[in-house]
């Protein structure tokens, strides 16, 4: 693990410790850009990855945070049942301008403006799980229980079934 973090990488971690979270962030020496790539530097299973994906919200254009497990796929249809939110994709510049980091490094809190935050309810299966911290390179370890306090999200079963 790297020893000095990036700006954005500070930015996550200052954040953390301001809402008195005990999360150490850790910048990897390879990219953790995809869920297959922070599990393999990190060694762990992709499943443990917490991605970090913001949607758009259709109706008010608003940012939505849908933090899923690394080997599930989003089903929109599911989480419009579960919430009623009609979401749409994100684009790289939407993201960096309205959450504040790049896809890829998108952490599960501390972005520019609060989001309304989507939990997959498969994360509870893992005593530890992985979220980026503000670069492709950085991320953390949490429990799942730790992302409801941290997001104020909600747990919603959001996975595409196969």
């Amino acid at each position: 693990m790297v020893s000095e973090l990036s700006d954005s990488a500070k930015r996550v971690q200052a954040f953390l410790s301001a809402m008195g979270f005990s999360f150490k962030v850790k910048e990897l020496p390879g990219s953790a850009r995809t869920a297959q790539e922070a599990a393999d530097s990190i060694g762990c299973t992709v499943s443990q990855i917490a991605k970090s994906l913001v949607f758009r919200d259709n109706e008010i254009d608003r940012p939505i945070l849908v933090i899923v497990s690394g080997s599930n796929r989003v089903d929109i249809m599911k989480i419009q049942k579960s919430t009623g939110l009609k979401l749409g994709r994100a684009d790289g510049k939407y993201v960096k301008e309205r959450v504040g980091y790049a896809i890829g490094g998108v952490p599960p809190a501390g972005h520019n403006e609060p989001l309304e935050t989507i939990l997959d309810i498969d994360l509870k299966k893992y005593e530890i799980i992985w979220a980026a911290a503000g670069t492709p390179f950085a991320v953390f370890q949490l429990k799942p229980a730790d992302l409801e306090p941290l997001t104020n999200g909600r747990w919603v079963d959001l996975s595409e079934e196969i």
